[in-house]
């Protein structure tokens, strides 16, 4: 689904039909950032921390103790505004980076849980990667593009990108793989070191070259990991690619939406 976007510059009003959706935490204090300027100009109160009010809608990242919530509990909230979303279709909802400022999330944690919402809402153009997966195939150069020292571990994806040079599709699947939670515990808080293991135990001398038991090692063991659930494959097809045996066309959406239930 294609979706509008905004650059994520400050606002301070929208059309009437358009709602302005923050991050909040449940006490309402609504003191910076996004909170603060649905307060002072888009009807937010004071001591309402979720849900609509005046020409905004909270949903909750922190707790009433200011603490930054599970990523299982802001699922919830956001599950629960994608419900008032289907049920008001013609309001128009302008979606800021919600829990990615004070409640410290990053846009790779928060974006897929917006995945499969309504049309008629206007994400933050950083979200797009994440909200409209349009994938590459994966081939052999691109995956030792992936895996490569400069992309892996750059100090800069930007400059990596421009080295390497990859187009736009494989530009924002290297994103994702890499800032994907997976190692040590996934987003969602799952332990992965033993899907890691078994996944770096099957690739040993057949792929790339890694330190056993380092970080380094697990760090590019949950990016594999990310990888094969992306495109449901297994190792060996990985192995296939890698070694240049074939190449695998992006998963459709369809499947991408029955792995998202």
């Amino acid at each position: 689904m294609t979706y509008q976007y905004h650059d994520e510059t400050i606002i301070n009003s929208l059309n009437e039909d358009t709602v302005f959706v923050f991050g909040s935490n449940l006490a309402g204090t609504h003191a910076g950032g996004a909170a603060k300027i649905a307060l002072e100009h888009f009807g937010a109160i004071k001591g309402a921390g979720r849900g609509w009010a005046g020409q905004s809608y909270a949903i909750p990242t922190m707790n009433e103790h200011l603490q930054q919530m599970p990523l299982s509990q802001i699922e919830h909230y956001i599950n629960d505004f994608k419900i008032y979303t289907k049920n008001h279709p013609k309001i128009k909802y302008f979606i800021t980076a919600v829990g990615c400022g004070v409640a410290g999330y990053k846009v790779a944690e928060i974006a897929p849980m917006f995945k499969g919402i309504s049309k008629n809402v206007i994400f933050p153009i950083s979200f797009k990667p994440f909200v409209e997966r349009t994938f590459p195939k994966l081939n052999q150069p691109l995956l030792h593009a992936i895996f490569s020292s400069e992309l892996l571990f750059a100090d800069s994806l930007e400059t990596a990108f421009e080295q390497l040079n990859l187009n736009e599709s494989e530009k924002k699947l290297a994103n994702i793989l890499i800032e994907t939670p997976m190692f040590p515990v996934d987003s969602n808080g799952r332990e992965r070191i033993f899907e890691i293991e078994d996944i770096l135990y099957h690739l040993k001398d057949q792929t790339f070259q890694y330190e056993p038991k380092s970080d380094r090692a697990f760090m590019m063991g949950g990016v594999v990991l990310a990888l094969l659930e992306l495109y449901q494959i297994n190792e060996q097809d990985f192995v296939d690619v890698w070694q240049g045996l074939k190449s695998i066309s992006a998963p459709k959406p369809e499947h991408r939406a029955k792995k998202s239930v």
